[in-house]
């Protein structure tokens, strides 16, 4: 992790947006990820929450940061947000660029057990523990000050992460997420290669399942979905499921969900209500 190198560097809304590379542990390739610092902690080095975004299939580290239209709420705010990439790129793992929904930019942020994608294919590893302890050690970042949101593969991502590491985030959101990928195709094609065929391991990975048994300090959560999402209405995204589940018995989770008409799977949407996410997102990081 001492190899970390400077990409770019762009002034954006009294901070700056900085691109960065290294050579990941977990993943065994070159990582990039975006970092939005605010001038507070560039120039004073006083240190601030941060917010971590996972982006969805096909995307990479730089479509929500040029696109979401977060920069503005966040400098307002007073938060650094950080966009890694949604998988490894150029591992070399046979098949990683043969289908849309598998491989690269579709690692569905879990950890696979399964050839030939388990040597790179540690993305939960990455972005939880590797990514986050990167950032700490080199940006001026309260670390004990974190949330998490995301979009599509990148919502259930921010999910599972929240509710497998009860304490760690102050918060979490997502737009449109996968919510029960174990009974989904967008889940059960890329749970059975990355994990293998025994379905007990991949509910470690559903957010309807973990949010079943969740068991630790409240966990404020919001989600938006759109009812012109195609996903949405050919039962991939599923967040009645997580509703459900959610309601279930009692469970830690401060949850609203809304149902925005008109609104589809695209950064339109996610555009639309970003300001809702960050102001959501600083009011639990202030607490």
């Amino acid at each position: 992790m001492s190899d970390l190198k400077l990409v770019s560097s762009n002034r954006c809304f009294d901070g700056e947006v900085r691109k960065y590379t290294h050579a990941s542990s977990a993943t065994g390739c070159k990582m990039t990820f975006n970092i939005f610092l605010p001038d507070t902690a560039i120039s004073s080095k006083n240190k601030v929450p941060v917010l971590y975004y996972l982006s969805g299939l096909t995307c990479n580290e730089d479509n929500m940061i040029t696109k979401g239209g977060a920069i503005p709420y966040l400098s307002e705010h007073q938060i650094a947000l950080v966009t890694p990439d949604t998988s490894p790129r150029g591992a070399g793992v046979e098949g990683e660029d043969g289908d849309w929904e598998m491989g690269t930019g579709a690692s569905f942020y879990v950890d696979a057990t399964e050839e030939p994608w388990r040597a790179n294919y540690k993305m939960y590893t990455y972005v939880q523990h590797e990514l986050q302890q990167l950032v700490a050690e080199s940006f001026s970042i309260d670390s004990s000050h974190t949330s998490i949101f995301g979009h599509s593969m990148g919502g259930h991502g921010a999910l599972v992460l929240a509710l497998r590491n009860p304490g760690h985030y102050r918060s979490a959101s997502a737009f449109a997420p996968i919510c029960h990928p174990t009974t989904s195709n967008w889940g059960r094609k890329q749970f059975a290669a990355y994990l293998g065929s025994n379905e007990s391991e991949w509910a470690q990975y559903d957010a309807t399942e973990l949010v079943r048994s969740y068991n630790g300090p409240q966990l404020p959560i919001l989600i938006d979905q759109g009812d012109a999402d195609q996903f949405y209405s050919s039962e991939q995204l599923q967040p009645s499921h997580f509703v459900v589940a959610s309601e279930s018995g009692k469970h830690p989770v401060k949850l609203e969900t809304r149902m925005q008409p008109g609104y589809d799977h695209s950064y339109w949407f996610i555009q639309t209500f970003m300001k809702d996410h960050i102001s959501f997102h600083a009011k639990n990081l202030r607490e």
